[in-house]
């Protein structure tokens, strides 16, 4: 039986058995274009909770998320709400992001950038850089361990950041032997999309003090984002809730800034 994740990275994949280009040429320009701005380390600059706030057009389970998004205007009120980075969705058939929101978002804010995607080919890595991303997302439960290393050691040469993605311990256990700067902890289970609000605090408890430890979707309310900070978390990545709000800029202060407990809890 298909699920959202698995339709989606069959398409992924579908579209790299197409590609043309030559990954050396590629590579090339990947590192003749604009430095990455240190997105790792502006989630550790941060004095408490750090927010990465998402531009996010819709959703696979949800559709639109509203009828009319300015990346450039969004991603600016995302700055004045005391984001530190901003995570940008490029893929077009299930979350209608585009390469070009990527490159507005960039043009627009000082804040590094995530490319937020499904990234099943070492030209995505690449491509990451090509559009103006500082980091790039692997996702442990699309990719072999042989992927997650070929994928994580180009990003590396490519002076971009990795935000490795688990969504429970196994995957965790999978990730760690990349020695990951940052660990991703997903509460939305990316065969149902549904969200399981206990599994970032969960997980929380097995990743290395060492590592940032960023919690993903399902935060809704300054309390969740508290609760996250409070079980070790330094940083969250919020879409939904921010890209829905009256007041994007209003709704990303009060989710940051919250003591982190991570000495204590992990």
């Amino acid at each position: 039986m298909k699920t959202y994740l698995s339709s989606i990275l069959e398409r992924h994949r579908e579209d790299a058995s197409r590609e043309t280009r030559v990954l050396d040429e590629v590579i090339t320009q990947a590192k003749a274009a604009k430095a990455p701005r240190g997105f790792a380390a502006a989630l550790q600059a941060h004095d408490g909770l750090a927010l990465i706030a998402e531009v996010k057009r819709r959703s696979p389970s949800l559709g639109p998320l509203v009828s009319q998004l300015d990346p450039a205007e969004l991603s600016r009120s995302y700055l004045r709400g005391g984001a530190s980075c901003c995570s940008v969705l490029t893929d077009d058939v299930s979350f209608g992001g585009s390469p070009e929101d990527l490159q507005l978002v960039s043009e627009s804010v000082p804040l590094p950038i995530l490319r937020k995607d499904f990234t099943v080919s070492l030209f995505d890595v690449a491509d990451a850089r090509l559009m103006g991303a500082d980091a790039v997302l692997l996702i442990v439960a699309a990719l072999s361990d042989v992927e997650l290393s070929d994928f994580a050691a180009l990003a590396h040469d490519l002076d971009l950041d990795v935000l490795v993605e688990v969504h429970d311990e196994a995957e965790l256990e999978r990730a760690l032997p990349l020695s990951p700067r940052m660990v991703g902890v997903n509460q939305r289970d990316l065969v149902t999309f549904n969200v399981d609000t206990t599994r970032a605090q969960r997980v929380a408890r097995h990743i290395p003090a060492k590592v940032v430890a960023v919690a993903e979707s399902g935060i809704k309310t300054a309390d969740d984002a508290k609760a996250l900070a409070d079980s070790g978390f330094q940083a969250i990545l919020v879409g939904e809730t921010l890209v829905k709000a009256s007041s994007p800029e209003q709704a990303a202060r009060e989710l940051v800034g919250f003591p982190c407990r991570k000495g204590e809890q992990r």
